[in-house]
């Protein structure tokens, strides 16, 4: 018999963001490079398509203001009791969630009245060429949210009013994003990569 599917959870206190959190790397992860957080320099930071929070909570960890955007009603509850029970543990994680700000609604309509100095973008991604399975939480995450079929004209609006540079996260091997301007350069990872847009 095949286990039901554990509840989807957001957890910034245990597990994966908890490890990456003690062992990232800090400042020199591909992430930090690539939203401008260099020694003596930290963006204001808006993820425009926050998610689980992850790649937020680890830019607020290493002293960045984020704002956070959550458009889908369920991804933003579960997001505000992730929040909330992480201020709770006190401490470091207390520290770091009172960098983040959650705000609910369409980033297309909210970007416009927030002055960022780098904006993230992580649309859901394409369907993978191969069949490999994406990975059980990512299903659920998709489940809920859906295909962000406007990724494009986020990425315009962004462009338009990010002080600095607008960083597109996307999978590694997959094609650049129709639509858009060639990016002013790439962090590349294993399995991802981050297409930066300077706007400044």
């Amino acid at each position: 018999m095949k286990k039901p599917a554990a509840e989807l959870r957001v957890d910034f206190v245990k597990g994966a963001v908890a490890h990456r959190l003690r062992f990232g790397g800090g400042r020199g992860q591909a992430l930090a490079k690539a939203m401008g957080l260099r020694a003596g320099k930290t963006p204001m930071i808006i993820d425009a398509t926050a998610g689980l929070g992850r790649d937020s909570f680890l830019l607020a960890s290493l002293g960045a203001q984020v704002i956070l955007i959550e458009r889908s009603d369920t991804m933003h509850a579960l997001l505000a009791d992730g929040m909330e029970r992480a201020a709770r543990e006190g401490g470091e994680f207390q520290d770091i969630i009172s960098r983040m700000t959650l705000l609910k609604g369409d980033a297309k309509d909210l970007l416009p009245e927030l002055s960022g100095d780098a904006v993230l973008i992580d649309p859901m991604h394409p369907p993978r060429k191969n069949s490999a399975l994406v990975k059980q939480e990512l299903r659920q995450v998709r489940e809920i949210v859906g295909t962000d079929d406007d990724a494009v004209d986020l990425v315009r609006v962004a462009l338009r009013h990010a002080r600095n540079r607008v960083v597109l996260k996307w999978p590694a091997k997959a094609d650049p994003m129709e639509g858009l301007r060639a990016c002013s350069h790439q962090i590349c990872g294993k399995t991802t990569r981050y297409d930066v847009f300077m706007t400044g």
